[in-house]
């Protein structure tokens, strides 16, 4: 993961139609995305690049080409929590030598545990990064403020919703506002919050990939059943991992009927590209499960 020499092929999620670049304003951080979505490609509709994809689309719509880059690495998020500082330092400066090599000004990520790492830890290390680092979701909202993202009135869907805040957005980071402040691009829809919001959201229950075990299966399942009682159609989110694991908890042979849970789990991101009419749902028929650790393609 480290290794300055490990060749990757990240990008296969990018589309003939996307505009991206190799310099620029604006560095789209990706993350492990496209590795989780290998991992998880039998996974019925957890599709994870959609979020990429996603992600440009919104920036495009608000004349944003965005920098993406095959050479990203991992932030080293999950290395640097269980105490693997030397390979943890050695991502990190990487990362921040291609974001300034790009000559971007700007690195904004969709993955809160990618945020929180370079945000906060990558800072405790380096100090200042000589680049601002945004949260995909403050983005999109200064893009609408400012009036460069705007709706087509597109969005025909009309659902309830509600929001999970993760703990590496929320508690660690504080971002609580502007998830909800966007909750007004879904015109026509219902925004519901859950009794345990904020500071007092209940956790996904793995971090870093480190336990799944009947005590955060419970965790997960408590949450669902939390928003189903909203009435919510949808659970809005905006934390691969959250997404993984709580669309996992209810695939599973669970202690409560299954109508308790029954309310689908979406990226936040990737349901504002919908509403947008930029993304459609996800449809793998006849693809092949990416590699994204083959060598790069000519």
């Amino acid at each position: 993961m480290a290794s300055s020499d490990l060749k990757q092929n990240r990008l296969e999620w990018v589309k003939d139609d996307m505009k991206v670049a190799e310099k620029g304003d604006v560095f789209y951080f990706v993350g492990c995305l496209p590795h989780y979505d290998a991992i998880f490609w039998d996974r019925e509709g957890l599709a994870l690049t959609k979020i990429c994809e996603s992600a440009v689309r919104l920036m495009n719509r608000a004349g944003v080409v965005p920098v993406v880059s095959n050479d990203e690495k991992c932030c080293g998020h999950d290395l640097n929590w269980v105490g693997e500082e030397d390979e943890f330092e050695k991502l990190m400066d990487f990362n921040v030598d291609l974001i300034k090599k790009s000559g971007a000004k700007k690195v904004v990520f969709t993955c809160p545990e990618c945020y929180r790492t370079f945000n906060m830890d990558y800072r405790d290390f380096v100090g200042e990064l000589g680049f601002e680092v945004q949260h995909i979701s403050d983005y999109l909202k200064e893009l609408i403020e400012a009036g460069t993202l705007k709706s087509d009135d597109t969005q025909k869907e009309k659902f309830k919703f509600t929001y999970h805040d993760s703990c590496r957005l929320g508690r660690h980071s504080g971002i609580y506002d502007s998830p909800r402040d966007l909750a007004t691009v879904f015109q026509g829809c219902d925004f519901i919050e859950m009794p345990n919001t904020k500071d007092k959201a209940i956790c996904c229950g793995v971090s870093g990939w480190s336990n799944c075990n009947s005590n955060t299966k419970r965790m997960q399942i408590e949450r669902m059943i939390e928003a189903k009682k909203t009435g919510a159609d949808k659970m809005l989110l905006f934390c691969p991992k959250c997404q993984i694991h709580m669309r996992c908890a209810v695939q599973d042979k669970i202690p409560v009927e299954k109508s308790e849970v029954d309310v689908e789990v979406e990226d936040y991101t990737v349901a504002i590209a919908k509403a947008f009419g930029l993304v459609n749902n996800d449809d793998r028929k006849g693809e092949e499960r990416p590699d994204t650790n083959n060598e790069k393609k000519d």
